[in-house]
Parts: structure tokens; sequence; C-alpha cells
């Protein structure tokens, strides 16, 4: 029996589902892909068909093992148990803890308050000065926590979920012109991460959704 090929439901600027497109191609997993326009009709997360698969009407959402899972970093930890080649959560418990609080700060602490929706809220005029003063303040933070937990990447010299959480975020700061001269270690980290071919295959610009004007 032919087992069915994972279909990611993504939007090519989506920091969250990059982070599942870069997990997907380190670990080898083909995979389909259905675009969903966060813009465009309103937005195609709203749409009736889409709600039925994720509830909170947010991409990324994954159909895999006969589940739909939605949340990036629950779908990161999934396909870290059941596909675990190779490792992106350490198995010595502090290691491991430290990935997933890089994880949760970004994941939590700053991507979702500089988010689409959250931006609409704020409005247009505001939208530049709150996404560049809630990234700050997270990457202030980060900084700080990176210089101590930092080889290579973000945890030592192999790569984990929270370079995964890291180098799209560091994409939304470059987006919304926050100043990353301050930010050394962050700077270095991505450099690294970008010069992966994993994370050159998921990148924002090179995906089939991407508008031509933004290809890379």
């Amino acid at each position: 029996m032919q087992v069915a090929k994972p279909v990611l439901y993504s939007y090519f600027r989506s920091s969250c589902t990059w982070r599942v497109r870069i997990a997907l191609a380190l670990k080898g997993i083909d995979y389909e892909m259905v675009p969903v326009n966060l813009i465009k009709d309103g937005g195609q997360q709203f749409s009736e068909e889409f709600q039925t698969l994720n509830p909170m009407k947010q991409v990324p959402a994954l159909k895999i093992d006969g589940i739909t899972l939605g949340q990036s970093l629950a779908i990161i930890e999934y396909l870290e148990e059941t596909r675990p080649t190779p490792r992106l959560l350490p198995q010595d418990p502090q290691k491991k803890a430290i990935v997933r609080m890089i994880s949760d700060l970004i994941a939590s602490g700053i991507q979702p308050l500089q988010n689409l929706s959250v931006l609409k809220q704020v409005g247009e005029e505001k939208e530049l000065s709150w996404a560049q003063e809630v990234i700050t303040s997270g990457f202030n933070a980060l900084e700080k926590i990176l210089r101590s937990t930092a080889g290579k990447y973000c945890v030592g010299d192999e790569v984990t979920m929270a370079d995964l959480c890291l180098a799209p975020q560091v994409a939304n700061a470059e987006r919304f012109k926050v100043d990353l001269s301050h930010y050394p270690t962050i700077c270095k980290i991505n450099k690294a991460l970008l010069a992966l071919e994993a994370f050159q295959v998921s990148h924002p610009r090179r995906q089939p959704d991407t508008p031509a004007e933004l290809r890379a």
C-alpha cells in the first residue's frame, strides 16, 4: 500500500511555515505544497475549506500520517519523534530545554506580536514602528542569551529547532528595516544558516507561490 505524501499548506512569506519547510528539507521528507495566500481574496485562510483543516485560520497546516497538524513547533516536534534523523532536538535534557527556550522566545515572544493579524489591528501608519519595537525588544534578549549558548549555530555546532525559528525571524527583521548592527551574534548565526541548502531551498524567495518580483 502506497503511503500518501505529506501535504503542507503554506504561504511563501509566513515565517511559521518557513520553519516547517526547513525541517522537511533537513529531514529529506518529500511533500506536496498547497499555497494559501494570506492576503488575496480577503485571506484564503478564512475560507471554510481551510478552516476545517486549521480552525485557527493560520498557516502552516501539515497533513501527515493520517492526521492534520497546525502550529509550527508542534509539527517540528512530531517530525522529530517520527523521523528523528537528523536530530533537531538534542538528547541532553539541558541543551534540549535551551533549544525549546530559544524557540519559544521567538515563536511566542516575538513573531506573533508582528504578524499580519496584529499589524492589521495596529493600523498601516503605525505598523512599521510597532514591528520594529517588538522585534528589537525580543532581539535584545535573544542576543544576550545566544552569547552564552551559541557555537556555529544557536545551541552549539548542530542545527536545532532554535535555528529553524531564528532565520525566518531575522528575515522579518530585515523586512521591517530593523537595525541589526546591534546583534552580531544573531547575524553571525543567520549567515551560517543561510549557507545551508535546506535553508536555501525553503527560502521565501524560492517558493512556488512567491511573486515574480520577489523571487531570488
